[in-house]
């Protein structure tokens, strides 16, 4: 048997101690600066609900935090009574899927192609891409080229000019580069064509890289307003939800910078009761609210796909 000396033992003691301190002050602190970390985060979201929940006139007063001084449901009432919001909500969530849809399938191909090595043209493509990430012709030309596709005031225009994303298919083709290629060189030994592979090789194994896609651009279209507002303004048809909350912030907005003494009159209403005012920042922090939601709803179904491994199901070179 081997035998430790009592200097060696004491050493050993002293060191498993002073091991297992600097683990416990790095976990300390590291848990700590995290927690104050999402505290950080998450206040903005909750001082809003608090805000929204809370009756319009007394929010002027201020003082609201993480909790409404005086419950009310006024300014979401103010905010379902619009006749043109439930119509824009599935007109989003119609503008989410097809933006969805229609970068996925191109952007998932395009970086098929692209992560190929044996690629003839691989450098210019790439470089070709890659440039539009840095130059943009500006936002005249831009309406008027959509202008001369015919695009304006058409659901076309929602998803055509953004089928694909030079940053997705960077993201994806670095991805697919990650797998092995004795994958794709079996299955070609074996007679598959190129789309058999992408689909049942390919795709499965990168579904944690497309899954952060489909954030990416469902966050990307769930937020966009400013598509609607410059090429559909005139089609209600095809308003969105974030167009529709726009329009009714910026008349909510003027409503109140038409009226010089409109803050002291908030103020006295609210001291005499009178809980029927509904404010622009009680207004606009229940439309925060509105807009967020969905989007908060559908993320935790996208959040386990981030850490799924690279290669499952994979075989070792």
């Amino acid at each position: 048997m081997k035998k430790i000396s009592k200097s060696g033992y004491v050493y050993s003691t002293r060191k498993k101690m002073n091991t297992s301190l600097e683990n416990i002050i790095f976990t300390t602190f590291n848990t700590t600066f995290f927690i104050l970390f999402s505290l950080i985060m998450l206040y903005p979201m909750v001082n809003t609900l608090a805000i929204s929940l809370n009756d319009a006139t007394d929010s002027v007063r201020g003082g609201i935090y993480l909790w409404p001084r005086q419950f009310s449901l006024r300014n979401y009432e103010v905010v379902f009574k619009m006749h043109t919001i439930f119509a824009a909500f599935r007109m989003s969530v119609y503008k989410l899927v097809a933006n969805v849809v229609t970068n996925l399938i191109p952007t998932t191909m395009l970086a098929y192609v692209l992560a190929r090595r044996d690629y003839v043209f691989i450098k210019p493509v790439t470089l070709i891409f890659v440039a539009t990430m840095y130059f943009s012709a500006g936002l005249i030309p831009s309406f008027m080229f959509m202008r001369g596709l015919g695009l304006i005031n058409t659901f076309t225009v929602y998803w055509l000019p953004v089928m694909i994303s030079t940053f997705n298919v960077i993201v994806i083709r670095t991805y697919i580069r990650g797998l092995p290629d004795s994958l794709m060189e079996s299955a070609r030994i074996d007679g598959a064509g190129e789309f058999l592979i992408l689909r049942k090789i390919v795709v499965p194994l990168i579904i944690p890289a497309l899954a952060t896609i489909t954030l990416f651009v469902a966050v990307g279209s769930w937020n966009d307003w400013f598509t609607t507002f410059l090429f559909n303004p005139s089609r209600q048809d095809l308003s969105v939800l974030q167009y529709e909350m726009y329009r009714l912030i910026a008349s909510a907005m003027m409503a109140g910078a038409s009226t010089p003494a409109s803050g002291a009159m908030e103020a006295a209403q609210a001291a005499a009761g009178n809980s029927n005012v509904v404010t622009p920042m009680a207004l606009r922090a229940a439309i925060t609210m509105v807009t967020a939601v969905p989007i908060l709803v559908v993320y935790p179904f996208l959040q386990r796909y981030f850490v799924v491994g690279l290669t499952i199901g994979g075989v070792k070179e």
